[in-house]
């Protein structure tokens, strides 16, 4: 249902202890609400909390107080173990660094969370080629990361965060170790993944990569400070 939510927070905080009496709060009564389908940006400067809503969105960490319920599903307070089934199952990473097995082509690279997820060899191969030429990258399956160039880097990543089809695709400063016209293409790229109906929640702290999205949430000081749709389309060849 195109209206259904995939992700809905209530309430979150977060403290963190910092030895003694100190104790940061970063987050402070944080709520939000994300459809399905729906492609937004997480906006915030340093310190702003963005990076600890980002994590537990992500499934990475738990909140000190509040809900947190993923596709219908309170994760809020589940351990460890049980955050990872939710996250090798449901959320596909896409990181600033990238984050490939250096000593691996791209498609074992893409075949890694079918691993963890106990798929045959055959099967695992399949989907990750079909992975790989999802994003443009059939050509390439069996080249190492060094053989490729950062653009391409990062659309293997992609590929492996699609691979599992997840609920959502999560971007943590995706085109930040890009140049600017490789980072363009990357954003045309989610663009495109969006279309096909996928879930896209990008964390960046660039408004000119915000406003790819449909809808940016900026967060400061631990709290949201507005969540508005975003109006103007930027023009990309």
């Amino acid at each position: 249902m195109q209206d259904s939510q995939v992700i809905n927070l209530q309430q979150i905080t977060k403290s963190y202890d910092m030895g003694g009496v100190e104790q940061v709060n970063a987050l402070r009564g944080v709520s939000v609400g994300i459809s399905k389908n729906e492609y937004v940006a997480i906006m915030g400067p340093s310190g702003s909390g963005k990076s600890t809503l980002m994590n537990i969105i992500g499934c990475l960490d738990t909140p000190t107080s509040g809900l947190y319920e993923f596709n219908g599903i309170n994760v809020s307070e589940m351990n460890d173990n049980e955050l990872a089934k939710v996250r090798n199952k449901e959320i596909g990473f896409v990181f600033q660094t990238f984050n490939l097995l250096a000593r691996s082509d791209a498609l074992h690279n893409v075949e890694l969370p079918l691993i963890y997820a106990g798929v045959h060899s055959t099967e695992r191969k399949r989907l990750a080629m079909e992975a790989l030429e999802h994003v443009g990258l059939g050509d390439r399956v069996h080249h190492k990361p060094n053989e490729l160039s950062g653009g391409q880097r990062q659309r293997v990543a992609v590929a492996r965060a699609l691979v599992n089809k997840p609920s959502i695709l999560l971007a943590d400063e995706p085109t930040g170790n890009l140049d600017s016209k490789t980072g363009d293409e990357i954003m045309v790229l989610f663009g495109d993944l969006h279309k096909l109906g996928n879930t896209i929640i990008l964390v960046t702290h660039e408004e000119y990569i915000a406003e790819h999205a449909h809808r940016i949430i900026r967060v400061r000081d631990g709290e949201v400070a507005s969540d508005e749709a975003v109006t103007k389309r930027p023009a990309l060849a």
